[in-house]
């Protein structure tokens, strides 16, 4: 059976979606919401009063918080579980030398998510730090969600990483059916300014340079933001660099290319979505230099923001919140524009692609992605903890977890439909709504999972209301008022939403799930030492070469970045990530 296996190549950019729609403050919220809509009664209390309250430390590789959870997902876990969560963070603190800390010390705690399958996770089970699930029949007896709703992720992960008898983890994103995996919008634009796309004629954008000249003709409109501040057609961040300048990078997944293979450790190389095509960062004739050069050119002509390779993500989501950007590399970035006040006068982002787009889709994938739930080998009460991890990738789990008690921000109507409430409309997809008393306090944004790791692909259909676990995707959602820029853009395109436009233009590369029992390789240190050293060329030049003064400036540049980096080992690096996926990945598309 020829399968393919997602592995997540995506994983800065998810963390990132996740920490956008998540809480990030330590706002335990002991506030009570009289104020905003009411919101019905809580229904029930603790589910098992008999059960002593236990605490269990959640090691999150992946979490943005730090300390016990609060508000409404708290309360969720406290009644139904009697737990208490209390997450460790290495993003927030120490990094890898925290992840190496733990594992030196023998206990990485209770309830453990990776950030991959990668070494860390395999290291940590030849160490003997994670329980095996099938241990005292512990999956059988007390994991009948995951059993029910991951079985194909459950038997990958004891093929590939337990010799074909232990389960020691469980991948998250489980999918189900074929096509694209996104919701309404998929992961990438690129999105404009649809109000001044309109002003201007809403012209045709064949190639991405066509994005230039317009983007200039909308600063002209709108020179200065709602506060004063000078707008920019593009404004770029640095913090999210690996072994190269991500936002490059995202122009090759305008074009069906991502990172790496899908299964191991990307760092040189770019794959196709679903053809045994690949290409090197540094090709001449490559998306990434082409990348480079769209940026140079978009600075050249006073469209690019100067503060871009200085600023983070959160300053760029601020500017855009302000109106100084007009050109969105992600749909879901958006929506910190898109206020209710903005869009009732008809200002706001919407999908604007060009003809030539072929935008990257992650598809669906039984055997789940790399970044991987587990249970530590000593963990306090592990039957609980099963519990607590099958609630997760049940229907009922991934609707609360995500959205809440049911009662809340959504319900069911009297057909078995799911709906969003009137609170709802306030508080999703993680807005500062005051929470009542009842449901845990504080605010819908404080009282969100804080584990930030995903179980069941919410594109998936609940089998419950028949409907799929993304609110966004309910008909009760698509149908329910739509606001001036939503109507506009729908009787421009002809359809409903983004992913249906990319769907029935034909301009999406999905990939296909596959599975492999080979494990994700672990690079030699050597070479992966010289990979950093190389990274750390390709990043400082691709930034000078997007700032450079002239052509002949950028053209030495780009020149000195490939001499210096194949000095460094850079085809030996491709070829050994090309190696890896001809033998590892290409036989089984």
């Amino acid at each position: 059976m020829k399968k393919r296996w997602y592995g997540s190549a995506l994983l800065i950019l998810m963390c990132a979606m996740l920490v956008f729609t998540s809480a990030c403050s330590n706002n335990n919220g002991g506030n009570s919401a009289d104020g905003g809509t009411k919101a019905p009664a809580a229904s029930g209390n603790n589910e098992n009063p008999d059960r002593e309250e236990i605490t269990i430390d959640v090691f999150s590789m992946l979490a943005n918080y730090a300390g016990e959870q609060p508000g409404w997902f708290a309360k969720l876990v406290k009644d139904k579980f009697n737990i208490k969560l209390n997450i460790i963070a290495s993003n927030l603190a120490g990094g890898q030398q925290k992840i190496a800390t733990m594992m030196a010390s023998g206990d990485l705690g209770d309830l453990v998510v990776f950030g991959t399958n990668g070494r860390d996770y395999q290291d940590a089970i030849k160490a003997g730090l994670l329980l095996d699930f099938t241990k005292d029949d512990l999956l059988n007896k007390y994991g009948q969600g995951l059993l029910a709703n991951a079985p194909e992720a459950i038997e990958a992960n004891k093929k590939q990483f337990g010799g074909g008898t232990a389960v020691y983890g469980v991948g998250f994103d489980v999918g189900t059916g074929e096509g694209p995996s996104e919701g309404a919008t998929m992961n990438y634009g690129p999105n404009l300014r649809w109000d001044l796309y309109q002003q201007l004629g809403s012209p045709e954008i064949k190639t991405l340079n066509d994005y230039l000249p317009l983007l200039k003709k909308m600063q002209e409109l709108e020179p200065k933001s709602e506060n004063g501040r000078p707008t920019y057609g593009i404004s770029l961040w640095s913090d999210w660099d690996g072994s190269y300048m991500t936002l490059a990078k995202v122009i090759a997944q305008f074009h069906g290319y991502n990172e790496g293979d899908g299964l191991n450790p990307a760092g040189m190389i770019l794959t196709h979505q679903n053809k045994d095509e690949w290409q090197g960062v540094l090709d001449e004739d490559g998306y990434y230099l082409q990348g480079l050069k769209f940026y140079y050119d978009a600075n050249q002509m006073g469209l690019l923001d100067p503060d871009s390779l200085t600023q983070k993500f959160s300053d760029v989501s601020n500017k855009i919140k302000d109106g100084q950007v007009l050109f969105s590399h992600f749909p879901w970035v958006d929506n910190v524009y898109n206020t209710p006040e903005r869009t009732a006068e008809g200002k706001g982002f919407a999908l604007v692609p060009f003809a030539d787009e072929k935008v990257t889709s992650y598809g669906q994938s039984p055997y789940g992605g790399n970044r991987v739930w587990a249970i530590g080998a000593d963990a306090k009460d592990p039957e609980r903890i099963m519990e607590f991890l099958s609630w997760l990738y049940s229907p009922e789990g991934v609707m609360e977890a995500n959205y809440g008690p049911k009662g809340l921000a959504w319900d069911i109507d009297g057909s078995g439909k799911p709906f969003v409430t009137e609170y709802g409309w306030k508080a999703l997809p993680a807005n500062a709504e005051p929470v009542p008393a009842e449901y845990g306090g504080g605010t819908f944004k404080d009282g969100t999972n804080q584990i930030n790791n995903t179980t069941l692909k919410l594109t998936n259909i609940n089998p419950d209301t028949g409907e799929t676990y993304d609110y966004n995707l309910w008909p009760s959602t698509l149908n329910h008022n739509p606001d001036p820029v939503t109507k506009s853009w729908r009787e421009a395109t002809g359809v409903m939403t983004a992913k249906d436009y990319f769907v029935k233009n034909n301009m999406i590369e999905v990939s296909k799930p596959f599975f492999t029992t080979e494990t994700p390789v672990t690079v030699p240190a050597q070479l992966q030492q010289k990979i950093d050293g190389i990274g750390k060329i390709i990043k400082e030049y691709s930034w000078k070469m997007v700032f450079a003064k002239n052509d002949a400036e950028f053209n030495k540049l780009q020149e000195e970045m490939i001499t210096k980096s194949k000095g460094l080992g850079y085809d030996e690096a491709v070829a050994y990530e090309v190696g890896n996926a001809e033998k590892m990945v290409f036989p089984f598309r």
